[in-house]
């Protein structure tokens, strides 16, 4: 089993690639580090294309090793290049090849620094692909620290998937802490002067203590099912979304981990509204887990 890193040679950017070693670090698996180059499908015999694909992929070799260079030379990773008619699919190859348990891949450019955001790839990739996706906040920097804490943000479509018991046996698997959490956003500016303060909060305190009820009784179902490690349920409240996620706290050594939507095919990641709001204003990284098959 292998974890697959995707580097981009046009942006040089490692965060994939430090998330990935910190990911090997919890796992002790190897590290598959990805460069895929674009041409056309099916192939065509043209000289001309020919001389320029082996540019772009001598160029992505040169790019791909000096990355893998500067990262731990206790790990093992190994540098692969290969063309596919895509970026997300040759993606997938790779991880249908290497049997990756995982695949790692960075935000956006256009992203905040240290917040996730998808681009054109990410998007595609993560309404495809098979396997966890996880994403490395713009930026993401190497750290000596494997992952000791998995947060679930639990939601009504989230767990029609199973998010809990997933993330519940990945804690178990990787000897992290297990947290799971449910935000909720009350636009208070908008009711401003029809609802008191007081009520407002009233509201809030009984959707949480609902909310928690909920988690605990799926918790208690499941440890009849699996050993379960002990686990924090949280409630993220606040007025926007930034608020709400923030309210929770986070520590170096955490990861988000958001359940596919309703409308997953089986065993496949699928991104849902509420889901992707809460990726775009994660300070930590994002895992999105498809269907959960149990056994």
């Amino acid at each position: 089993m292998t974890i697959l890193a995707a580097f981009s040679a046009s942006r040089h950017s490692s965060a994939p690639l430090n998330l990935a070693i910190q990911l090997a670090r919890t796992t002790g698996e190897q590290v598959i580090a990805a460069a895929v180059v674009e041409r056309s499908w099916p192939r065509r015999d043209d000289l001309v294309e020919g001389e320029y694909l082996a540019y772009v992929r001598a160029q992505a070799t040169q790019a791909l090793q000096r990355a893998v260079a500067v990262l731990p030379v206790e790990l093992d990773v190994i540098p692969v290049v290969h063309e596919s008619s895509s970026i997300p699919t040759g993606l997938i190859e790779l991880a249908d090849a290497h049997r990756a348990t995982v695949v790692s891949v960075g935000s956006s450019s256009s992203g905040m620094i240290g917040r996730v955001a998808l681009g054109s790839v990410t998007e595609r990739l993560v309404h495809t692909a098979r396997v966890p996706v996880v994403f490395a906040p713009r930026g993401y920097a190497q750290t000596d620290t494997a992952i000791r804490r998995l947060t679930a943000a639990y939601g009504g479509e989230a767990d029609v998937n199973g998010l809990i018991p997933s993330t519940a046996e990945l804690a178990a698997a990787w000897k992290a802490k297990l947290r799971i959490v449910s935000f909720t956003v009350r636009n208070t500016v908008a009711f401003a002067g029809t609802i008191e303060s007081s009520a407002e909060e009233l509201v809030i305190q009984q959707w949480s203590r609902r909310t928690i009820a909920e988690i605990t009784k799926k918790l208690n179902a499941i440890r009849d099912q699996m050993a379960v490690p002990d686990v924090d349920v949280v409630v993220g409240a606040g007025h926007d979304w930034n608020t709400a996620v923030e309210s929770i706290g986070w520590d170096t050594g955490d990861m988000l981990v958001l359940g596919s939507g309703a409308a997953a095919p089986s065993a496949q990641v699928f991104l849902g509204s509420a889901a992707g709001k809460i990726l775009r204003r994660s300070p930590v990284p994002v895992m999105i887990a498809p269907s959960y098959q149990a056994g």
